[in-house]
């Protein structure tokens, strides 16, 4: 079975990884970039997802690159504490949850598909259109322009579109969607080397839903100091379009929020000393009827581009990849495995994308604001501890990772079943 992968994201890589390890070797990956650079800032990988990455075997070398948090502890604009739960192996789970820079993982994923695949990835193919999206189709073809302007094709048995929130092959199985939707939110993304705050594992959210401030550590640095992953953002400020690489100045989005400098954190003194401050606007896709055409099927954020809140945009799309290889690896036929990998992760997908509208574990924050505005002198005059508790389980429950079912779940790892 030949496949091609459009999209050298995590996404992508995620899934010529699970397809290598199901036992396919016939796969190219075609990139729209030129050169694979390590670019963003940090995310999170949850438990269920560095649970596939463990069975893949790299899980390891991928937690040298980062920090696995102990906790995550939600407090109001004044600095007062609203919820805190431990994370990953703390928190009872099997595999630890991963907080790591974007770009560095993406590199060591191109890596290890060097590694396990050889010189599969095809850089500076701009996809055009696809054929084969018709039912009944056995093949697709991939078309794509080069950096000199001429043209070339990819056929496969598959076609996978991994090539993100923008997707080519998403714009063409959907012509009038248009933009990406936006939020009202506009997040400011940075990266900061700073003193170690609180016990220096931790993952921290501070504000409600109309100004937030997001913050957790990416590793140490020679000094002692600490490399932190931070996101700002408020509503009704910046602009809509999703220019993923935009910088601005840090100065007047540190003026944002001033008066939120505590004993244990300055916030603002965090955005003043980002390394670099990129702006995004908070956006997010519809769900789609169907991820499969023909031949042809989305995954990742070209499938269910989802807001940040519960940090699980990266993990959901490394599920996709290894249940799409599972079911092409199992299935009694390549349609019936592209229809049970979009019965698995469609409605899925679909429910945790309704919950991040609604922020998600993050809703806490805006109950507190909501229900004390100015303050509290114990959070359970506010908010109980049943229902803080009821809110953190829904989302674990949506995205996959309660731990009593995570940990329990068949794997989705098959032998090296198909040539």
């Amino acid at each position: 079975m030949r496949i091609i992968i459009v999209g050298a994201g995590i996404g992508g890589l995620a899934a010529a990884l699970s397809l290598e390890a199901a036992g396919f070797r016939d796969i190219v990956v075609a990139e729209r970039s030129p050169e694979l650079l390590p670019l963003g800032v940090g995310l999170n990988l949850l438990p269920h997802a560095v649970r596939e990455l463990t069975e893949l075997g790299v899980a390891e070398r991928i937690a040298g690159l980062g920090v696995e948090p102990g906790s995550l502890a939600y407090y109001n604009r004044h600095g007062q504490l609203i919820w805190s739960e431990p994370r990953g192996r703390d928190a009872g789970y099997e595999w630890p949850q991963l907080s790591v820079h974007r770009g560095r993982l993406q590199l060591l994923l191109r890596d290890l598909v060097n590694e396990r695949l050889g010189d599969v990835i095809r850089l500076g193919h701009r996809l055009v259109t696809v054929d084969g999206t018709q039912d009944g189709a056995k093949q697709s073809t991939a078309h794509f322009v080069l950096p000199d302007g001429s043209s070339t094709a990819l056929t496969g048995d598959v076609i996978i579109g991994a090539d993100g929130i923008r997707s080519a092959m998403r714009a063409q199985f959907a012509p009038t969607e248009g933009d990406p939707v936006w939020s009202g939110l506009t997040l400011w993304r940075g990266t900061a080397v700073m003193p170690p705050f609180l016990d220096g594992r931790s993952m921290i959210m501070v504000g409600d839903g109309e100004q937030k401030f997001v913050a957790y550590p990416l590793g140490r640095t020679a000094d002692g100091s600490t490399r932190v992953n931070f996101i700002a953002e408020q509503r009704g400020t910046g602009v809509a379009d999703a220019d993923w690489n935009r910088s601005v100045s840090r100065e007047p989005i540190a003026a944002l929020f001033s008066g939120w400098a505590y004993d244990w954190l300055d916030i603002p003194a965090i955005i003043e000393a980002a390394e670099e401050l990129l702006e995004y606007p908070m956006v997010d896709r519809d769900p789609l009827p169907s991820w499969v055409h023909g031949r042809a099927v989305l995954l990742g954020d070209a499938a269910h581009a989802m807001y940040p809140n519960g940090s699980n945009g990266g993990s959901q799309a490394i599920l996709d990849a290894r249940t799409l290889a599972y079911h092409l690896a199992s299935a009694a036929s390549i349609d019936d495995a592209l229809a049970a990998y979009d019965a698995d992760r469609r409605p899925a997908t679909a429910a945790l994308l309704a919950l991040t509208r609604q922020t998600g574990p993050e809703r806490v924050m805006q109950i507190a604001r909501d229900r004390a505005p100015e303050g509290f002198a114990d959070v359970h005059d506010v908010i109980s501890e049943e229902e803080l508790q009821r809110i953190a389980l829904e989302y674990k429950q949506a995205a996959g990772f309660d731990p009593s079912r995570l940990n329990a779940r068949s794997t989705l790892s098959v032998g090296r079943t198909r040539a």
